[in-house]
């Protein structure tokens, strides 16, 4: 939705905050019935972190992206890899069906340290973290908070590093104290699904999204209110964690595998793929020609065979 279609409404609707309140409300219990937790909510710390577990063999976790869940990875890409791993997938701290964290969940390492302590509860041992996008930076984490407990770190189209500029005008508002109380509201009780649907196609580009997959995805779950202003929090929080992380970077032991289409515009390679690359000493790079930000779904093979290889490299396999 354009800022200035936001400010417009604002101002619209300002005498109507009980009126917008309401729609958000109903239109969050839609989606909440719609799509409910697919797997364990377990008690960590107080807070409930939804988990989805299939498969069996070495244990391979997944951490999604920024207004993501673990829906992106069941969509297709858990029935890829249980045959030949326990895929562990989990609702970041904030999305999907997990709680926040508070003033602290904008630090990828105090996710990964809820995380951890949610992966413990599941008897998960040495694994293969993969991290997408947003998630990448949660799995760097995990390996920098449990280096020897990490068998592998596999990162795809993933934040590792601070990047220059801003986030653009819509993370801007979204932030600001206006933004949090009245425009995400307004996104939340008025976002069409046609709009949805663009947003989704444009964070695929220059592919397409597989068919079925907003239906799948449920878009309504990261347009709840509060989903949305804890999303916004973390991604405008993120930079000052990845510009303390990176120089932790070159102390990571286990093997690191790092894909990224050399198409993605939302996270581009040469800000955060390549020079990762040059940090890590056990860093293995994969530059996908023509692959935008979403490879787990427009090259899947890849994907799978660098979590082989890092598997293989870690001697899982």
């Amino acid at each position: 939705m354009a800022v200035s279609v936001i400010i417009a409404g604002t101002l619209a609707l300002g005498g109507c905050g009980a009126a917008v309140a309401k729609r958000a409300a109903d239109r969050e219990a839609v989606a909440e019935a719609s799509y409910p937790p697919t797997g364990r909510l377990l008690r960590v710390d107080g807070r409930s972190i939804h988990a989805h577990v299939e498969g069996h063999g070495p244990d391979l976790v997944l951490i999604h992206g920024a207004s993501g869940s673990t829906r992106d990875f069941t969509f297709s890409f858990v029935d890829r890899m249980k045959g030949r791993y326990r895929v562990i997938a989990f609702d970041r701290p904030g999305l999907g069906w997990s709680e926040p964290l508070g003033a602290e969940g904008t630090s990828p390492l105090v996710q990964a340290d809820l995380l951890r302590k949610a992966a413990a509860q599941l008897g998960v041992h040495r694994p293969v973290v993969l991290g997408h996008s947003y998630g990448g930076a949660v799995a760097l984490a995990w390996g920098l908070r449990d280096p020897g407990g990490t068998a592998a770190i596999v990162t795809v189209s993933g934040a590792a590093m601070p990047w220059p500029g801003g986030l653009g005008p819509v993370y801007a508002m979204t932030a600001s104290g206006l933004g949090q109380r009245a425009l995400v509201p307004l996104v939340s009780a008025f976002v069409s699904e046609a709009r949805a649907d663009r947003v989704v196609a444009q964070i695929f580009a220059p592919q397409t999204p597989p068919a079925g997959y907003s239906e799948y995805f449920g878009v309504g779950l990261s347009l709840r209110r509060d989903t949305f202003r804890e999303n916004t929090r973390q991604v405008n929080g993120l930079k000052p964690h990845l510009r303390l992380m990176q120089a932790h970077y070159p102390r990571l032991p286990m093997p690191v595998e790092i894909l990224h289409g050399d198409a993605d515009t939302i996270v581009p390679h040469h800000i955060h793929a390549e020079p990762l690359a040059k940090l890590v000493p056990g860093a293995t790079l994969t530059i996908l020609p023509g692959i935008g930000h979403m490879p787990h779904h427009s090259a899947p093979d890849a994907v799978a065979a660098a979590i082989d290889r890092a598997a293989h490299r870690a001697g899982l396999r």
